[in-house]
C-alpha cells in the first residue's frame, strides 16, 4: 500500500501557471504507474496524465502541450507542471499509484483558474 500526499494547489489567473506535487510513503515506488487526474464540478473524474515506471507519458488531448508530468523514484515524489492555465482545468486533483489491480489516491488538492 502506497500513501500519497498532493500539495501545490491553488487560485490563478488565466494564463499562468501552478506546479502540483505528491509525496508518496513506500519502499517501492519505482514499481508505481503514477497519475494525475481531477474532477470538475458536477463532473466524473477524469485522467489528466500518467507516467510509467520507465518514464513513459500519457496526456489528456485538453492537456496537452500545456502540462508535463514527471517523477522522481530517489525522492518518491511525482510533480504536474501545468502552464496557460484554463478556466476550463478548475477541478480537484488527485494523485494516483496503480500498480496491478492496487491503486492509491491522495486526498485531492484544489486548482482554481480564474477569467
Amino acid at each position: 500500500q502506497v500513501q500519497l500526499v498532493e500539495s501545490g494547489g491553488g487560485l490563478v489567473q488565466a494564463g499562468g501557471s501552478l506546479t502540483l506535487s505528491c509525496a508518496a510513503s513506500g519502499n517501492i515506488f519505482s514499481e508505481y504507474v503514477l497519475g494525475w487526474y481531477r474532477r470538475a464540478p458536477g463532473k466524473q473524474r477524469e485522467l489528466v496524465a500518467t507516467i510509467s515506471s520507465g518514464g513513459s507519458t500519457n496526456y489528456a488531448d485538453s492537456v496537452k502541450g500545456r502540462f508535463t508530468i514527471s517523477r522522481d523514484n530517489g525522492k518518491n515524489t511525482v510533480h504536474l507542471q501545468m502552464n496557460r492555465l484554463k478556466p476550463e482545468d478548475t477541478a480537484v486533483y488527485y494523485c494516483n499509484a496503480r500498480r496491478g489491480l492496487q491503486w492509491n489516491w491522495g486526498q485531492g488538492t484544489q486548482v482554481t483558474v480564474s477569467s
